[in-house]
């Protein structure tokens, strides 16, 4: 089973901050690094590095040879990338002292994907190939639809959340990966019970599997018939930048490798904890190895 990853390739300045900059107020930067990202380079990444194979299509501009560079050595085809003359999205991102962050990003070649483009990325993907879309590029309507038309599983991440997800054919959508704040949004619900969430997302969608993450509380599966939850595992927070997306790519590695639901959380919450102990986002995404190691000290811990 392969995986088309058609997302977003982002350029991202990252600040580093003693707290996040408020209104009307200067702060002067502790410091400033460039990272490869854009939550879509970072689950392909993640996909790869769990080992499976993820073909990514996109956009960049003619500064953002760097991405596709970064992607090759991840393990990811890029065969589906394109150049264009827009400028390449990036991302401003402030990091505290405590590893929080928030975001601002501008789209630029990413909001350049056409429904061409789109057709051209899908045509050789065949039925039971998953299709990966997150909200940071341009057609994810059409590219739903596009991917139905190919029988192919469609997994999405409804980030950011926007109003324009609400007219997206989101009952086509097979598998949705979300936090709770998006999944409050789709589920129209104003709790942020778990169950609440995912009862409240299964009522509106009800051929849909969900998996919810919920922060530092965990993450759920639930497909209607069962829910299962998987804990987070502690460690020190140098910047959380990332792990969502990674998170995301190590649970549908495990889709595409058709592994059971527990072992798919169990990776994915792993391959989350490991990469808030680093700076950056891509960057910080640890490969299968290292992930298989940090839970067999878990298991030995008796964590």
């Amino acid at each position: 089973m392969r995986v088309l990853n058609l997302g977003s390739l982002n350029l991202d300045k990252t600040y580093s901050v003693k707290h996040f900059v408020q209104p009307k107020e200067t702060i002067q930067a502790l410091r400033y690094e460039e990272f490869c990202g854009g939550k879509g380079l970072n689950q392909s990444v993640a996909i790869a590095r769990a080992g499976a194979k993820v073909y990514h299509a996109g956009k960049i501009g003619t500064d953002g040879e760097r991405l596709l560079t970064f992607l090759k050595q991840a393990g990811v085809k890029t065969d589906y990338i394109q150049s264009t003359d827009r400028a390449t999205g990036h991302a401003v991102i402030q990091v505290d002292e405590t590893g929080q962050n928030n975001i601002i990003i501008w789209g630029g070649a990413n909001a350049d994907i056409s429904r061409g483009d789109i057709d051209r990325a899908t045509e050789v993907f065949w039925p039971g190939d998953l299709l990966l879309l997150q909200n940071e590029i341009s057609n994810v309507d059409y590219a739903i639809r596009r991917a139905k038309q190919q029988n192919m599983k469609v997994v999405f991440n409804p980030s950011p959340i926007n109003d324009a997800i609400e007219t997206y054919p989101l009952e086509l959508v097979d598998c949705f990966i979300l936090n709770e704040v998006e999944g409050r949004c789709l589920a129209r619900v104003d709790s942020e019970e778990p169950d609440v969430i995912l009862e409240g997302l299964k009522a509106r969608f009800p051929g849909a599997e969900f998996v919810l993450t919920v922060g530092e509380k965990g993450a759920y599966f639930f497909d209607g018939e069962q829910t299962l939850y998987q804990k987070t595992y502690s460690v020190g927070v140098v910047d959380t930048t990332g792990a969502g997306d990674t998170f995301c790519g190590y649970f549908l590695a495990s889709m595409a490798q058709e592994r059971p639901v527990r072992e798919a959380l169990r990776m994915a919450s792993a391959a989350a904890a490991l990469s808030v102990t680093q700076q950056g986002a891509a960057q910080s995404i640890p490969d299968k190895k290292e992930v298989e190691a940090f839970l067999a000290s878990q298991e030995e811990g008796g964590d």
